[in-house]
Protein backbone atom coordinates (compact mmCIF):
# COMPACT_ATOMS: atom_id res chain seq x y z
CA UNK A 1 0.00 0.00 0.00
CA UNK A 2 2.88 2.07 0.37
CA UNK A 3 4.15 1.84 -3.22
CA UNK A 4 0.70 2.04 -4.31
CA UNK A 5 0.19 5.55 -2.32
CA UNK A 6 3.23 6.63 -3.67
CA UNK A 7 2.21 6.20 -7.22
CA UNK A 8 -1.49 7.47 -6.47
CA UNK A 9 0.12 10.41 -4.95
CA UNK A 10 2.72 11.54 -8.40
CA UNK A 11 -0.23 11.26 -10.36
CA UNK A 12 -3.27 12.69 -8.34
CA UNK A 13 -3.08 12.97 -5.26
CA UNK A 14 -4.56 11.10 -1.89
CA UNK A 15 -2.23 8.68 -1.51
CA UNK A 16 -2.80 8.15 2.84
CA UNK A 17 -6.30 7.05 1.57
CA UNK A 18 -4.71 3.75 0.92
CA UNK A 19 -2.45 3.85 3.68
CA UNK A 20 -4.76 5.40 6.61
CA UNK A 21 -7.60 3.17 6.36
CA UNK A 22 -5.13 0.00 6.18
CA UNK A 23 -3.24 0.68 9.32
CA UNK A 24 -6.74 1.75 10.75
CA UNK A 25 -8.08 -2.12 10.11
CA UNK A 26 -5.01 -3.63 11.13
CA UNK A 27 -6.16 -2.73 14.35
CA UNK A 28 -3.63 0.37 15.35
CA UNK A 29 -5.43 2.87 17.33
CA UNK A 30 -6.28 5.82 15.11
CA UNK A 31 -3.74 8.60 16.70
CA UNK A 32 -1.03 6.33 16.38
CA UNK A 33 -1.95 5.19 12.98
CA UNK A 34 -2.54 9.13 11.70
CA UNK A 35 0.80 9.52 13.24
CA UNK A 36 2.78 7.14 11.34
CA UNK A 37 1.20 7.65 8.32
CA UNK A 38 2.04 11.02 8.71
CA UNK A 39 5.69 10.52 8.77
CA UNK A 40 6.03 7.53 6.95
CA UNK A 41 4.33 9.37 4.01
CA UNK A 42 6.20 13.03 4.45
CA UNK A 43 9.47 11.31 2.44
CA UNK A 44 6.99 10.62 -0.80
CA UNK A 45 6.16 14.36 -0.49
CA UNK A 46 9.60 15.74 -1.11
CA UNK A 47 10.24 13.78 -4.78
CA UNK A 48 7.15 15.62 -5.58
CA UNK A 49 8.60 19.19 -4.41
CA UNK A 50 11.96 17.98 -6.49
CA UNK A 51 10.08 17.99 -9.05
CA UNK A 52 8.84 21.32 -9.28
CA UNK A 53 11.54 23.02 -7.68
CA UNK A 54 12.08 25.42 -10.59
CA UNK A 55 8.62 26.33 -10.31
CA UNK A 56 8.63 26.63 -6.75
CA UNK A 57 12.02 28.40 -6.61
CA UNK A 58 10.55 31.53 -9.16
CA UNK A 59 7.41 32.13 -6.59
CA UNK A 60 8.86 31.41 -3.08
CA UNK A 61 9.97 34.71 -2.51
CA UNK A 62 6.09 35.56 -2.36
CA UNK A 63 5.06 32.52 -0.35
CA UNK A 64 6.24 33.23 2.53
CA UNK A 65 3.73 34.85 4.57
CA UNK A 66 1.85 31.81 3.99
CA UNK A 67 4.64 29.34 4.41
CA UNK A 68 4.70 30.83 8.29
CA UNK A 69 0.79 31.13 8.42
CA UNK A 70 1.09 27.15 7.16
CA UNK A 71 3.47 26.08 9.87
CA UNK A 72 1.61 27.72 12.89
CA UNK A 73 -1.94 26.39 12.04
CA UNK A 74 -0.64 22.83 10.33
CA UNK A 75 1.68 22.31 13.73
CA UNK A 76 -1.86 23.59 15.72
CA UNK A 77 -3.63 20.50 13.87
CA UNK A 78 -0.92 18.11 14.47
CA UNK A 79 -1.46 19.26 18.52
CA UNK A 80 -5.05 18.89 18.36
CA UNK A 81 -4.52 15.34 17.29
CA UNK A 82 -2.29 14.68 20.20
CA UNK A 83 -4.47 16.38 22.47
CA UNK A 84 -7.63 14.44 21.24
CA UNK A 85 -8.87 11.18 23.48
CA UNK A 86 -8.90 7.82 21.82
CA UNK A 87 -12.94 7.93 22.06
CA UNK A 88 -12.85 11.33 20.25
CA UNK A 89 -10.79 9.58 17.76
CA UNK A 90 -12.50 6.84 16.66
CA UNK A 91 -15.85 8.95 16.18
CA UNK A 92 -13.89 11.35 14.39
CA UNK A 93 -11.56 9.65 12.25
CA UNK A 94 -13.91 7.31 9.70
CA UNK A 95 -15.87 10.76 9.80
CA UNK A 96 -12.78 12.94 8.15
CA UNK A 97 -11.74 9.31 5.81
CA UNK A 98 -15.59 9.43 4.75
CA UNK A 99 -15.29 13.54 4.06
CA UNK A 100 -11.77 12.83 2.21
CA UNK A 101 -13.36 10.43 -0.25
CA UNK A 102 -15.77 12.17 -0.85
CA UNK A 103 -13.21 15.09 -1.74
CA UNK A 104 -11.68 12.47 -4.22
CA UNK A 105 -14.82 11.18 -5.95
CA UNK A 106 -15.79 14.32 -6.81
CA UNK A 107 -12.94 16.20 -7.38
CA UNK A 108 -13.30 16.51 -10.54
CA UNK A 109 -16.86 18.97 -10.17
CA UNK A 110 -15.09 20.61 -7.34
CA UNK A 111 -12.26 21.96 -9.34
CA UNK A 112 -14.71 22.72 -12.63
CA UNK A 113 -17.10 24.52 -9.38
CA UNK A 114 -14.18 26.76 -8.73
CA UNK A 115 -12.57 27.39 -11.82
CA UNK A 116 -16.15 28.77 -13.37
CA UNK A 117 -16.38 30.83 -10.05
CA UNK A 118 -13.06 32.14 -10.29
CA UNK A 119 -13.45 33.16 -14.37
CA UNK A 120 -16.61 34.94 -12.92
CA UNK A 121 -14.86 36.65 -10.34
CA UNK A 122 -11.64 37.36 -11.95
CA UNK A 123 -11.08 41.04 -12.79
CA UNK A 124 -8.04 40.97 -14.45
CA UNK A 125 -5.94 38.85 -17.33
CA UNK A 126 -3.07 37.46 -16.56
CA UNK A 127 -0.32 36.00 -19.45
CA UNK A 128 -0.89 32.07 -19.51
CA UNK A 129 3.10 32.31 -19.75
CA UNK A 130 3.93 35.49 -17.16
CA UNK A 131 7.63 36.88 -18.18
CA UNK A 132 10.11 37.69 -15.22
CA UNK A 133 8.88 41.70 -16.00
CA UNK A 134 5.15 40.47 -15.22
CA UNK A 135 5.91 37.50 -12.38
CA UNK A 136 5.56 39.92 -9.72
CA UNK A 137 2.17 40.51 -10.57
CA UNK A 138 1.01 37.03 -10.50
CA UNK A 139 2.94 36.17 -7.58
CA UNK A 140 1.34 38.94 -5.52
CA UNK A 141 -2.00 37.11 -4.67
CA UNK A 142 -0.06 34.65 -2.81
CA UNK A 143 0.36 37.57 0.02
CA UNK A 144 -3.55 38.01 0.00
CA UNK A 145 -5.02 38.03 4.26
CA UNK A 146 -8.05 37.08 2.45
CA UNK A 147 -5.94 33.86 0.64
CA UNK A 148 -4.29 33.37 4.00
CA UNK A 149 -6.56 32.95 5.84
CA UNK A 150 -8.55 30.08 4.15
CA UNK A 151 -5.31 28.02 3.71
CA UNK A 152 -4.66 28.87 7.54
CA UNK A 153 -7.57 26.71 8.03
CA UNK A 154 -6.84 23.93 5.32
CA UNK A 155 -3.27 23.56 6.72
CA UNK A 156 -4.54 23.30 10.28
CA UNK A 157 -7.02 20.29 8.49
CA UNK A 158 -3.88 18.89 6.74
CA UNK A 159 -2.12 18.87 9.94
CA UNK A 160 -5.04 17.07 11.62
CA UNK A 161 -5.21 14.42 9.43
CA UNK A 162 -3.42 14.79 5.64
CA UNK A 163 -5.55 12.96 3.60
CA UNK A 164 -6.63 14.73 0.60
CA UNK A 165 -5.74 18.26 1.87
CA UNK A 166 -4.18 18.60 -1.44
CA UNK A 167 -7.69 18.60 -2.91
CA UNK A 168 -8.57 21.75 -0.58
CA UNK A 169 -5.55 23.32 -1.57
CA UNK A 170 -6.20 23.43 -5.41
CA UNK A 171 -9.25 24.59 -5.03
CA UNK A 172 -8.09 27.38 -2.88
CA UNK A 173 -5.22 28.59 -4.01
CA UNK A 174 -6.73 28.48 -7.62
CA UNK A 175 -9.93 31.06 -6.47
CA UNK A 176 -7.70 33.28 -4.53
CA UNK A 177 -5.29 34.36 -7.03
CA UNK A 178 -7.12 34.20 -9.98
CA UNK A 179 -4.65 31.66 -11.96
CA UNK A 180 -4.77 28.19 -13.66
CA UNK A 181 -4.75 24.80 -11.14
CA UNK A 182 -1.95 24.06 -13.16
CA UNK A 183 0.04 27.31 -12.29
CA UNK A 184 -1.05 27.31 -8.77
CA UNK A 185 0.10 23.27 -8.37
CA UNK A 186 3.80 23.81 -7.87
CA UNK A 187 3.09 26.25 -4.53
CA UNK A 188 0.16 23.52 -3.33
CA UNK A 189 2.79 21.01 -3.81
CA UNK A 190 5.94 22.66 -1.80
CA UNK A 191 2.53 23.74 0.95
CA UNK A 192 1.69 20.22 1.41
CA UNK A 193 5.17 19.15 2.06
CA UNK A 194 5.42 21.96 4.41
CA UNK A 195 2.17 20.91 6.33
CA UNK A 196 3.08 17.41 6.43
CA UNK A 197 6.97 17.98 7.44
CA UNK A 198 5.80 19.64 10.32
CA UNK A 199 2.88 17.65 11.34
CA UNK A 200 5.75 14.84 11.13
CA UNK A 201 8.03 16.84 13.28
CA UNK A 202 5.55 17.65 16.33
CA UNK A 203 4.65 13.93 16.50
CA UNK A 204 8.57 13.31 16.78
CA UNK A 205 8.96 15.49 19.12
CA UNK A 206 5.55 14.29 21.38
CA UNK A 207 6.91 10.74 20.99
CA UNK A 208 10.72 11.99 22.13
CA UNK A 209 9.53 13.95 25.27
CA UNK A 210 5.63 12.55 26.10
CA UNK A 211 5.79 9.03 24.63
CA UNK A 212 3.18 9.62 22.09
CA UNK A 213 3.30 6.17 20.64
CA UNK A 214 4.49 5.76 16.61
CA UNK A 215 4.41 2.61 14.76
CA UNK A 216 8.22 2.92 13.48
CA UNK A 217 8.41 -0.12 11.63
CA UNK A 218 5.54 1.08 9.40
CA UNK A 219 6.82 4.75 9.39
CA UNK A 220 9.78 2.87 7.82
CA UNK A 221 7.62 0.38 5.16
CA UNK A 222 5.55 3.36 4.26
CA UNK A 223 8.57 5.87 3.86
CA UNK A 224 10.02 3.53 1.63
CA UNK A 225 7.41 2.31 -0.49
CA UNK A 226 5.89 5.83 -0.74
CA UNK A 227 9.68 6.77 -2.47
CA UNK A 228 9.43 4.11 -4.53
CA UNK A 229 5.84 4.39 -5.78
CA UNK A 230 6.67 8.03 -6.19
CA UNK A 231 9.85 6.94 -8.28
CA UNK A 232 8.21 4.68 -10.68
CA UNK A 233 4.61 6.45 -10.52
CA UNK A 234 4.82 8.80 -13.26
CA UNK A 235 5.74 5.98 -15.93
CA UNK A 236 2.34 3.84 -14.55
CA UNK A 237 0.20 7.11 -14.15
CA UNK A 238 1.04 7.39 -17.89
CA UNK A 239 -0.65 4.23 -18.47
CA UNK A 240 -3.68 4.21 -16.34
CA UNK A 241 -6.49 6.88 -16.20
CA UNK A 242 -7.18 9.38 -13.21
CA UNK A 243 -10.81 7.26 -13.02
CA UNK A 244 -8.73 3.84 -12.51
CA UNK A 245 -6.68 5.57 -9.76
CA UNK A 246 -9.35 7.19 -7.67
CA UNK A 247 -11.21 3.85 -8.17
CA UNK A 248 -8.28 2.03 -6.40
CA UNK A 249 -8.61 4.80 -3.83
CA UNK A 250 -12.79 4.45 -3.28
CA UNK A 251 -12.54 0.84 -2.88
CA UNK A 252 -9.50 -0.01 -0.59
CA UNK A 253 -10.76 3.02 1.92
CA UNK A 254 -13.91 1.75 1.97
CA UNK A 255 -12.92 -1.69 2.31
CA UNK A 256 -10.49 -0.95 5.25
CA UNK A 257 -13.32 0.95 6.65
CA UNK A 258 -15.71 -1.87 6.63
CA UNK A 259 -13.02 -3.66 8.15
CA UNK A 260 -12.63 -1.65 11.11
CA UNK A 261 -16.06 -1.23 12.03
CA UNK A 262 -16.51 -5.37 11.56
Amino acid sequence: MGILAGIINSAVGSGSLLTLPVLLALGIPPGVAVRTNTIGMMFASFGTVYGFRREIRREISFLVPMTLATIVFSALGSILLLGASTQALDFVIPILIIFALLLVIFQQRIVSYASRWQKETQTTQVPAEPNAELYSVVGEPYRKPGLIAPMSLAAMYGGFFTAAQGILYMAILGVGTGRSFKDVNPAKNFLSMIVNVTAALVYVVAFIFFGSEVLWIGVAVLALGGVLGGVIGAGIAKKLSNRVLKGIIVVVALAALIRQFV
